[in-house]
């Protein structure tokens, strides 16, 4: 009996540990499957993501040979699948792209493209891409200056900044701040003293100077220019045109526009201005300035077409008010050679929706000027191109009712060709004139697709937005 139970309990032991066995074993089989398994799916999610992205780059490439092709070049609407060959001559998988043009005024502004990929050997595993393409504009920036410039150390940059000529940088800049120049001469002008005849191309106190390079390649300010004439029939055709009301007697006359958030625009005659004497914001402006209305007539509201939001005027412009879309006004003579109108910020420009729906573009044949009674603490949303004259505000005296500012916010982009400036120092005895506290920062939403015809700086089509669905 003693010997039975022994052999039942050695019995016993076996098929238990046999069974611990047996359950370890088909543990890590489970284990290894699983593992397999998921090295597998994430092999063929790998496999869908390249193919999807193939097809991005493939259609960059097509704009590059064909712009603004809308059509994967076959003139006929997608989705366009295209089999994409291994090395071995087999098939990997496919892309599959579907294209949608963003147009503005009958021209194709931007272009989104989605494509899923799907490999060969798990057709039921995709992965999705969105992208979109544009030829990259000057929104991209905060600001564009053809001149050397001086940034002081109230200011708060938050977006690229360049300059042809030399920086003096005493701000907070938080994105690259580029200079065409290896060497300039930085003098009192620039708040240099003494003189650096040979100061590097970005110079001064602000903080990040690891943001700060030179020389880079210059903007052309030739190749971001508009060709007024074409414009001007684009916005007569599908926009809004106001001609001059100015005369060669009175020739700082014209229209005051007033954005409204209902999708119109109530425009009135300014037909006569208080003349008042002033330093320039650069030395090459006139001592005079003519942008304080006097007197002012209503003229008429206009709605802004929806499909166009473009306005052409070909006088002297005053704006102001709320962004209820895309829209790009154009302030130039396209008559009369050697006649350049002036913009002048009024009051507040800003954006009825923040969501990117909403834009504006200035573009100026002279100078963008903010007003002697603009407000003490003013907001600008826009991109503002005084393509052959300055951006800023000139300098009214102190103490005077103009002088000074309280706080300036600019949201979007500044191009000027000239000097920029919008706060003097020691203005104002102890303190500056203009604006004394001032905020820059680039706007990421009209960035990815700015208001129609909003100049470029480059015209090869490149992503501007990048999305894994």
């Amino acid at each position: 009996m003693k010997n039975f139970f022994s052999r039942g309990s050695i019995t016993l032991l076996v098929l238990v540990f046999a069974g611990i066995f047996v359950t370890v074993i088909l543990s890590l089989t489970t284990f290894v499957l699983t593992v397999n398994r998921a090295q597998s799916v994430t092999q063929e999610r790998g496999e869908a993501f390249d193919l999807a992205e193939a097809g991005i780059q493939y259609y960059r490439w097509l704009l590059q040979h064909y712009p603004g092709d809308i059509t994967n070049h076959t003139g006929h609407g997608g989705p366009y699948v295209t089999t994409y060959a291994d090395p071995e001559g087999g098939s990997t998988g496919t892309y599959t792209l579907s294209v949608t043009g963003n147009s503005s005024c009958g021209i194709v502004q931007s272009i989104d493209v989605t494509s899923i990929g799907s490999p060969s050997d798990a057709p039921g595993v995709i992965a999705t891409i969105s992208a979109r393409y544009a030829e990259p504009s000057v929104a991209a920036y905060s600001y564009i200056i053809g001149s050397s410039v001086w940034a002081g150390a109230d200011r708060v940059i938050n977006g690229p900044y360049h300059s042809n000529g030399g920086i003096r940088m005493d701000g907070v800049s938080n994105a690259p701040v580029t200079s065409s120049l290896s060497t300039w001469d930085c003098d009192a002008n620039f708040g240099c003293t003494p003189e650096q005849k040979l100061a590097p191309g970005v110079v001064g106190s602000g903080a990040k100077p690891q943001f700060w390079s030179y020389p880079t390649p210059q903007v052309d300010f030739a190749a971001i220019s508009s060709n007024f004439g074409t414009l001007k029939t684009a916005a007569q055709t599908n926009g809004l045109y106001l001609p001059r009301y100015s005369t060669s007697k009175n020739p700082h006359n014209g229209y005051h526009l007033i954005f409204n958030a209902n999708g119109t625009v109530t425009v009135r005659r300014v037909s006569k201005i208080t003349t008042l004497a002033v330093i320039p914001v650069n030395s090459t402006n006139s001592s005079s300035d003519y942008t304080l209305i006097n007197t002012e007539t209503a003229y008429q509201t206009l709605s802004l077409p929806a499909q166009c939001g473009l306005i052409f005027v070909e006088d002297n412009a005053w704006i102001e008010g709320t962004i209820p879309q895309k829209v790009t006004l154009v302030v130039a003579n396209a008559t009369t050679p050697g006649v350049l109108p002036d913009v002048v910020l009024h009051n507040n420009i800003t954006y009825a929706a923040t969501d990117g729906s909403d834009g504006l573009t200035v573009i100026g044949a002279h100078d963008i000027l903010i007003a002697p009674d603009s407000p003490q603490v003013m907001t600008l949303n826009g991109v503002f191109v005084a393509q052959s004259g300055a951006f800023g505000r000139n300098y009214y005296g102190c103490p005077s009712a103009y002088e000074p500012r309280t706080s300036l916010t600019i949201l979007g982009t500044t191009v000027s060709n000239l000097r920029t400036g919008t706060a003097w120092e020691w203005g104002c005895g102890a303190t500056n004139a203009g604006y004394l506290s001032r905020i820059d920062s680039y706007d990421r939403q009209n960035m990815k697709n700015p208001p129609p015809f909003t100049p470029n700086t480059s015209t090869q089509w490149q992503i501007v937005d990048w999305e894994q669905k």
